[in-house]
């Protein structure tokens, strides 16, 4: 049996990250995602919206580096939960769970991320890395 899906779309809302009560790291978000066709009248696409799940590393990578608007391509599985709400009434919902989140945008298209234009020099994430200089000889390739 094979259960496999791929979708590529805009992230709704920023990635709300949980954790379960042994600490295990849960993200949340939902993908706006474009069907293929137009209808025949000539009316714009429609959009699904649909919701997704990433666990673990790959839930604070989703937390850490998407929000808002970012083109997000998600591979995993589609899953099935029910459950019965307050009123006693059983409830069913889809939603994809994550094994990898790949970007499907550059960072210089992502006008909503949570480190775009972070400077980098000052204290940041790349301070391991060294600047070149614009002489190519430099380079080991």
């Amino acid at each position: 049996m094979l259960n496999h899906i791929t979708i590529m779309g805009r992230l709704t809302r920023d990635p709300e990250l949980r954790r379960t009560g042994s600490g295990t790291a849960v993200a949340s978000f939902t993908l706006a995602v474009d069907r293929d066709y137009a209808p025949k009248d000539g009316g714009q696409r429609e959009t699904d919206f649909i919701d997704c799940v990433a666990w673990r590393q790959t839930g604070e990578f989703v937390s850490k580096y998407f929000a808002k608007g970012r083109m997000a391509v998600v591979s995993g599985r589609l899953q099935i939960r029910s459950w019965n709400d307050k009123d006693g009434n059983k409830r069913r919902t889809a939603e994809v769970v994550a094994d990898s989140v790949y970007f499907g945008d550059s960072k210089k298209d992502a006008t909503n991320d949570k480190d775009y234009g972070r400077d980098y020099s000052a204290g940041g994430a790349a301070d391991d890395y060294a600047m070149l200089e614009d002489d190519d000889a430099q380079l080991p390739f």
